[in-house]
């Protein structure tokens, strides 16, 4: 792997690069009302119910917040409000980078395009892209591929963007479930997994682990 130069280095962007802190945000709305367990458990349910909004015909990102929300609302025994759905939609745009992201993003892509498939809207997207720090080759949204990952459909709108294929690029992500496990059954042979603690490690999938963006460069022979 040291020795591969992909052709591009494509990213997930949200939790990979960008402090995601919908954990964050369902504390800010529910932490006085819900013990540590409860709030634990609704911070659970909040990122199960995402995961489930995407994985049928593309809906805009506000709606798979607002019905998410709703549904960890109804588990949880909780009163659901739409304008805190809007809060939490609208507070993606305003996060920011790990730290450990715009200097190592910047030392590969002095030697290699840098690509983003991320699970965002097209308004969305700008203000956090801008706070990475490293010129991006192209940035692509579920809203131009009409479908959010884990779903084949949004990788393949990446290759046929970039004209090119699976083997031409090394993928980068903190997560199986978003974007390893269809980066490997979609035949990208060359993957890395940013170990943020989102979930456990799976060897099976194949990859090179990396704690944080500052081993990238190493892996790519910089």
């Amino acid at each position: 792997m040291s020795q591969f130069r992909p052709k591009y280095v494509t990213f997930d962007c949200h939790g990979t690069l960008i402090n995601f802190q919908m954990a964050e945000a369902a504390r800010d709305l529910y932490g006085s009302i819900l013990d540590e367990a409860r709030m634990t458990e609704f911070i659970k349910n909040f990122a199960a119910y995402r995961l489930d909004e995407i994985m049928g015909d593309w809906k805009p990102y506000a709606e798979v917040v607002h019905n998410s929300l709703e549904r960890s609302c109804k588990r949880n025994n909780v009163v659901f409000r739409d304008e805190d759905a809007r809060m939490v939609y609208e507070r993606v745009p305003t996060w920011g980078p790990h730290a450990d992201v715009p200097a190592g993003l910047a030392k590969v892509a002095k030697e290699i395009p840098l690509v983003i498939l991320s699970n965002a809207m097209n308004d969305q997207i700008p203000s956090n892209v801008a706070k990475l720090g490293a010129p991006f080759h192209a940035v692509y949204t579920a809203e131009q591929a009409q479908a959010y990952k884990p779903r084949f459909k949004a990788f393949e709108y990446m290759f046929d963007m970039l004209g090119c294929g699976p083997e031409d690029i090394l993928h980068c992500s903190s997560s199986f479930r978003y974007d390893l496990m269809s980066a490997h059954d979609l035949g990208i042979r060359n993957k890395v997994w940013v170990n943020r603690g989102h979930e456990p490690a799976n060897p099976y999938y194949g990859y090179v682990e990396i704690p944080n963006i500052s081993g990238l460069p190493g892996v790519v022979g910089l």
